[in-house]
């Protein structure tokens, strides 16, 4: 059975078809992540590290842990100290994050056309 050209199957064809490599340097864990952030942060929610790691949907602690490593190193995601805890660490999009969901909202947009 063959799907028919819905909209999000044009936004992945379109997706596919570009050369931008914020894209395609996320794996699907990082990308679930950075997803699963976006929505809280949009939502008025703070995350900290901890609540990311324990997402047992997505992965391991560890593997979750090494993904979080990972977006803060690709300048996704900001590590802030918690000021009453120390050891406790607040994650923030960064400007990077904002601009890769603008990109995929223009996509979506221009995907949606037509329907």
């Amino acid at each position: 059975m063959l799907l028919k050209n819905t909209s999000y199957i044009r936004f992945l064809n379109f997706l596919d078809a570009t050369e931008l490599t914020s894209l395609k340097n996320l794996d699907a864990i990082e990308e679930q992540l950075l997803n699963y952030l976006m929505l809280a942060h949009s939502n008025g929610r703070d995350l900290l590290v901890g609540d990311l790691i324990q997402l047992s949907q997505f992965g391991s602690q560890a593997t979750l842990h090494g993904r979080v490593k990972s977006l803060v190193a690709m300048g996704y995601l900001k590590l802030v100290e918690d000021k009453e805890d120390g050891r406790r660490k607040r994650v923030t999009p960064t400007t990077k994050s904002y601009k890769h969901y603008e990109k995929l909202s223009v996509f979506l947009k221009k995907a949606s056309i037509g329907d």
